[in-house]
């Protein structure tokens, strides 16, 4: 175990404060972008918290269910200043994403219909396949660094792809296969355990303002546990009780809060496997949205800040928006935007005040990491999985389903090929892949070209 230190880091709540928001407010491309920003700001520019912390804590995040971006803010946030600086860090993550889709969830309603915001949609939709396939490369980059990794990717992929089988099963069954190569003490499970010790260049735990040492509000305190898990479940579950007692299980705001809660418990991998789960359910099983629908909504995830995950607040606004709920649709859809983004992070809150102090104990435990790492490989496989569903939904207007011998396949029709899509798409992924663009200036050229199509059309 680390040892206890009491000595203050001294980085004033205040200036930690202004860090968050411009973290926040930066904290484009989804979860590897969002990550990205907070290492560049806190490791490179701060030196708040050293490389191996930095990872070690992501790993942890990775593991658990909801958004590792946001939940990785809300953990250092803790380390560096207590709950204040957990509960700060995380919901100023949130915020500036949330104003953003709200707005545009609000153009989307109004004016959805109008050539040019089909278009800029359409356009939108074609870069995010890009994003995504950029994000299975730039994670696989990092998890995928022997066969043994390579072989967890591609069973995770195979699992969900071909069987359907839960997230969840699919990492616990990396985590209890990393754990036993970790216990055996098999250096194929120990990838990036160093993560570049020996390279000067990266800041040592040491090294950092933070220290190497566990601060002693990180000690795990049960009394201090159970008082704030019991907080948090409240402020979480009072919402979805009441609305069921009130109003039952086919209102629409009850099966937004009943839903968008069970979510945040099952499941795992990141927001881009969350997403594969929340399309399926809000598209085939309540019908709140069309296929081509969650991709406009991922495309508005996509180019504002904040958590990708943010895209279910879209889900539940227009989920409302459409349902005879007696209220305004603008106002309905309204609640249900704040109603779906309050049981989704909430639970984040819990998950990171509960598991944080005991993984930060557990910092040098060969096992535990292993089993991280093997977690992190699954979610590229999970990753790819929703890469190539979006790609044929992106590409092809009608795609249908066959099973054969058990296995699931996507069947495409053919004739129902979007040319242009396609080329918008390889635009896409030739500007990111082969000439490095910045994402947002894919984003925002693609939605443009979207729109000068549209006009043409018409």
């Amino acid at each position: 175990m680390p040892p206890i230190t009491e000595s203050p880091h001294q980085v004033p709540f205040r200036e930690a404060v202004r860090v968050w928001l411009r973290i926040a407010i930066l904290s484009f491309g989804g979860p590897a972008g969002q990550i990205a920003v907070m290492h560049r700001i806190l490791v490179e520019e701060k030196k708040w918290i050293g490389e191996r912390r930095f990872l070690h804590a992501l790993n942890y995040c990775m593991m658990l269910p909801g958004p590792e971006a946001q939940q990785l803010a809300i953990y250092i946030g803790w380390l560096m200043h207590r709950t204040k600086g957990g509960l700060v860090a995380g919901s100023l993550f949130v915020l500036p994403g949330f104003i953003a889709i709200l707005a545009l969830s609000y153009l989307y309603a109004a004016l959805g219909n109008v050539g040019a915001v089909e278009g800029l949609f359409f356009g939108l939709k074609a870069a995010v396949l890009a994003v995504v396939l950029n994000a299975v490369v730039r994670i696989g980059k990092r998890a995928l660094k022997n066969q043994i990794m390579l072989g967890i990717a591609a069973a995770a992929f195979v699992a969900i792809f071909f069987f359907e089988v839960a997230f969840p099963l699919i990492i616990l069954g990396a985590a209890l296969l990393g754990y036993w190569g970790g216990k055996r003490g098999m250096t194929a499970f120990q990838v990036g355990g160093g993560h570049g010790n020996a390279d000067e260049s990266v800041l040592s735990d040491r090294d950092s303002l933070l220290g190497e040492g566990l601060p002693a509000h990180a000690r795990p305190n049960r009394q201090w546990s159970l008082r704030m898990s019991g907080t948090l479940l409240l402020l979480w579950l009072t919402p979805v009780v009441l609305l069921l007692a009130l109003f039952g299980s086919e209102n629409v705001f009850s099966q937004i809060a009943f839903f968008f809660s069970k979510m945040a418990v099952v499941t795992f991998g990141g927001a881009y496997a969350v997403l594969g789960y929340v399309t399926q359910e809000a598209v085939q099983n309540y019908g709140w949205l069309a296929p081509g629908e969650m991709l406009d909504g991922l495309g508005m995830a996509e180019t504002t800040p904040g958590p990708l995950i943010q895209v279910v607040q879209f889900v539940g606004f227009m989920g409302a928006y459409r349902e005879a709920t007696g209220l305004d649709p603008m106002l309905a859809a309204t609640l249900a935007a704040l109603l779906t983004t309050w049981v989704t992070f909430v639970p984040c809150f819990l998950w990171i005040f509960l598991g944080a102090p005991y993984v930060e104990r557990l910092r040098d435990n060969r096992a535990l990491s292993a089993a991280l790492s093997a977690i992190t490989a699954a979610v590229v496989g999970v990753i790819l999985n929703l890469a190539i569903w979006f790609g044929l939904h992106v590409i092809f207007a009608d795609v249908g389903e066959r099973h054969v011998m058990g296995a699931r396949l996507l069947a495409p029709n053919l004739a129902s090929l979007d040319l242009l899509a396609l080329l918008l798409a390889a635009g896409a992924m030739i500007a990111i892949f082969h000439f490095k663009v910045g994402m947002l200036k894919v984003l925002f050229g693609c939605a443009l070209l979207g729109v000068l199509a549209s006009l043409v059309s018409f």
